[in-house]
């Protein structure tokens, strides 16, 4: 037997937009859509944890390919991708790349998804 989904009226796009803070513009729907999508894959994530409990919050691509078991290249990647999120910034010191967390695109984004 089909289950009939109520139909999206006025009332319910007022109710449902409290959910993610109000109505997204389609520039802040892809800029957070960019963010949830890099941080869709568990790599990704623990990559930025293992960057924000760095020593002053920051970390070498040298220094996060052990405990993640992959490849510097397959690391550098990854990072390139919560690169472009806005999630860390890159900073070249000779041949080594240092990254670190860009708090305000988490909050913002964690943000974007709170009642108000």
């Amino acid at each position: 037997m089909a289950i009939a989904l109520p139909l999206l009226t006025e009332d319910t796009a007022i109710c449902c937009a409290t959910m993610t803070g109000g109505v997204l513009d389609a520039a802040q729907a892809e800029r957070i859509a960019r963010v949830f999508k890099a941080l869709g894959d568990p790599t990704r994530v623990r990559l930025l944890s293992l960057v924000a409990a760095g020593t002053d919050g920051e970390a070498c691509i040298c220094d996060l390919t052990a405990p993640v078991g992959l490849s510097q290249p397959t690391v550098s990647h990854h990072m390139s991708k919560l690169a472009d999120a806005g999630l860390v910034t890159r900073e070249q010191r000779g041949r080594w790349a240092y990254f670190r967390v860009v708090p305000e695109a988490l909050e913002s984004s964690a943000q974007a998804l709170l009642t108000k």
